[in-house]
């Protein structure tokens, strides 16, 4: 099987679950095979753990799911080393983050000490417990769900966090047609329950590797940087996008790419993924009343193209 027939073959499997949102399951897809992390910031009910299930299975991945809540400490994820007395030695017992799939229900309910355990273990892919510097399964990806800062018992995320996420998505509530779906057919959780797995680790790696190769021409690299600096001008946010976001948003775009069919990136994938990519790492200027996204929206339309 190629590698387009088997990506539409795992975005219609998700689509069949998460239904009426064809868009933000690519971009989870995307950012899955840009080998980053994923925030999916929303309101209680619409599907984020649904489809953190989905992804995991659909992907045969290693799942595990820890529920982020005030008085979660590090050690309940990372794991602790406990005195077996037959062995009369300290053993090892992993915790949750030992899976190729992370679920963080609720990150922001946690405390801020325990979301920046998460930090070493997103960016270095392993996690130094009592001295000693244990490895993280490969692949190795988060998915957090967040609820709206508004809500009683949230913190906000640390901005050093933040910039971890390649990719910050909302689902919204879903439109008439896909909530008389979700009102009549089969339970969700259970649907999740019989998805077969239609990849495993090895082949996930190997699209990985092809969304590296994704050729980006000059003119397209000198695009990505023109946008680059229209987030440090001073004129649209209040600091621009570091190295890191920059590297970011080229690796997403390209992924963005592979899923068009393509094995070179256009301007067109730029576009499409740079408000999830970079909004939730930027403040907006002044008081004109829009949102991160819009005002990303609005630094886009302002650019000209190459």
């Amino acid at each position: 099987m190629d590698a387009q027939h088997t990506l539409q073959s795992l975005l219609t499997q998700l689509n069949t679950v998460i239904v009426g949102k064809p868009a933000q399951t690519q971009d989870c897809v995307a950012c899955l095979l840009a080998g980053g992390h994923l925030l999916i910031d929303d309101v209680p009910g619409v599907g984020k753990t649904t489809l953190a299930h989905a992804l995991a299975r659909t992907f045969g991945l290693q799942f595990s799911r820890v529920q982020f809540t005030s008085d979660l400490m590090p050690s309940d994820l990372s794991g602790v080393s406990i005195y077996e007395r037959g062995k009369e030695a300290f053993v090892f017992h992993p915790g949750p983050l030992f899976a190729q799939v992370l679920l963080a229900d609720e990150i922001n309910r946690a405390s801020p000490k325990t979301q920046s355990a998460l930090l070493e273990a997103m960016e270095e892919k392993q996690v130094t417990i009592e001295g000693e510097t244990r490895a993280l399964p490969q692949p190795f990806f988060v998915i957090a769900t967040q609820n709206p800062l508004d809500q009683i018992g949230t913190y906000a995320l640390p901005e050093s966090q933040m910039d971890r996420f390649l990719m910050r998505i909302s689902l919204g509530y879903p439109d008439r047609l896909a909530e008389r779906a979700l009102l009549t057919g089969q339970d969700r959780r259970a649907l999740v329950e019989h998805l077969p797995s239609l990849l495993d680790a090895t082949g996930l790696q190997h699209l990985q590797q092809m969304v590296l190769a994704v050729h980006a021409a000059d003119p397209l690299l000198d695009y990505v940087q023109d946008l680059i600096a229209a987030t440090r001008n001073g004129q649209w946010f209040v600091q621009g996008l570091s190295p890191r976001a920059g590297i970011a948003v080229l690796r997403a775009a390209k992924a963005q790419a592979l899923l068009s069919g393509r094995n070179y990136v256009a301007p067109d994938d730029v576009q499409a993924i740079l408000p999830q990519t970079i909004a939730h790492r930027l403040i907006p200027v002044g008081d004109s009343g829009r949102g991160a996204v819009e005002q990303v929206q609005a630094m886009l339309a302002a650019v000209p193209l190459p």
